[in-house]
């Protein structure tokens, strides 16, 4: 089993982050063209709606495949002020390090 975070498209005011499709466009930065040559997401981040809120779940494992990406998610979560949780809910400061 994986380990997991949520990125939450909730500012850690409780604001609603804008633009309201940020979790598409994140998963877009990270999706490739398959074979078929349709456009595949990265397996480590999943869009999801949690109790009515747009979240971006990040595998762990990300750090490892893609640091880069992995730090640029990072701080795009701080610099936005984004509210980040583990998978069982506990809210966090940032992505883990």
């Amino acid at each position: 089993m994986s380990e997991e975070v949520i990125i939450e498209g909730l500012t850690k005011s409780g604001k609603p982050f804008r633009p309201s499709d940020w979790v598409d466009r994140m998963c877009s930065q990270y999706a490739t063209f398959g074979p078929d040559r349709k456009l595949r997401y990265s397996p480590y981040l999943k869009p999801r709606v949690i109790n009515g809120v747009r979240c971006l779940v990040v595998d762990l494992k990300l750090r490892e495949v893609n640091p880069e990406g992995y730090a640029q998610l990072k701080h795009f979560a701080e610099e936005n002020q984004l509210g980040v949780k583990d998978s069982m809910g506990t809210v966090l400061d940032s992505l883990p390090t």
